[in-house]
């Protein structure tokens, strides 16, 4: 996951991807939209299947799996069986599957699946789009690098994001989603050996003791990346980690669009005045506290 930050920017920044026909909607509930684009990883650990979502282990398929492995789902589960892709990661295919959730949410004017499943399509799409979701060595814990994934998605957006170009321009339809998240998917792979290869090399060149130190978040001090090794990293990796996120956030409004057009350009302003009930706020709460018991298995990162 980009962490809360991250995914939150990344939902909120492609409201504005949208035409005018959807914006008003869209930040009507900017606000749902952005604190909900966490809700995904609140379920990690409170609901079962959930984790396999959010990745896929393409090194475990072999050589040149990112460009081989089957695109379209079915295909996928006859050459290789639903519980081989379950055990490392289906994020591509279940992306797709979302779009076609939302796209019959739009259809039938069901404004709280609209709105829920607008936020999770975000946050998958965002996971989709992270070098360190696409591999087995996810928190470099096979390289001697445990705890790169919070630095990466986490820590440098959260120092560096304020001076990211956010102007993207507006959405646009997408033919094929499931060819297109795939694309996603290849194009962060290619970029799974830099992210490893310059952590090494700035702690090479800096040394263990520059790389680390300690801040004070409320009332408890917490080990962080430094913010020298966190800046030389940043710098390091040439603006890979600004173009994810706003590759990312241009997906995002690309998939919304893309759901709206096929839903048959439902008018969006008669859902505006909808508000959540009492009971579905209530749900909200108790997922959250389901996700800080954290009742089922889930790949921990630093940002957690």
């Amino acid at each position: 996951m980009w962490g809360f930050f991250g995914h939150q920017k990344i939902n909120r920044m492609a409201v504005f991807t949208l035409p005018v026909e959807m914006i008003g909607f869209y930040k009507h509930n900017i606000q749902y939209l952005t604190e909900n684009a966490v809700n995904p990883d609140r379920r990690r650990y409170a609901v079962e299947g959930e984790a396999p979502c959010h990745y896929i282990d393409l090194d475990v398929y072999g050589d040149s799996a990112a460009y081989k492995l089957p695109r379209y789902w079915n295909d996928a589960v006859e050459q290789y069986s639903e519980d081989t892709l379950l055990a490392y990661g289906i994020v591509p295919w279940h992306v797709n599957r979302v779009k076609y959730q939302l796209t019959d949410a739009m259809r039938v004017g069901d404004v709280r699946n609209i709105l829920r499943l607008s936020a999770d399509l975000g946050h998958y799409i965002a996971d989709a789009n992270v070098p360190l979701h696409t591999t087995e060595n996810y928190d470099g814990q096979l390289t001697g690098q445990r705890g790169i994934h919070g630095l990466w998605e986490s820590r440098l957006p959260e120092l560096f994001s304020e001076d990211y170009d956010f102007f993207i321009g507006r959405a646009s339809y997408i033919e094929n989603p499931q060819l297109a998240i795939w694309d996603a998917v290849v194009h962060a792979h290619e970029a799974l050996d830099s992210v490893l290869a310059f952590e090494v090399a700035i702690t090479e060149k800096l040394g263990i003791d520059k790389k680390y130190s300690f801040e004070t978040r409320g009332n408890v001090t917490v080990k962080v990346y430094s913010r020298e090794f966190s800046q030389k990293y940043h710098e390091a990796l040439g603006g890979m980690v600004e173009r994810q996120m706003l590759r990312s956030v241009k997906m995002v409004g690309d998939f919304w669009y893309t759901c709206w057009i096929d839903a048959g350009q439902p008018d969006l302003d008669k859902l505006i005045d909808f508000e959540f009930t009492e009971e579905e706020l209530q749900q909200r709460r108790l997922e959250l506290r389901e996700w800080k018991e954290k009742n089922h298995h889930s790949r921990r990162h630093e940002s957690d």
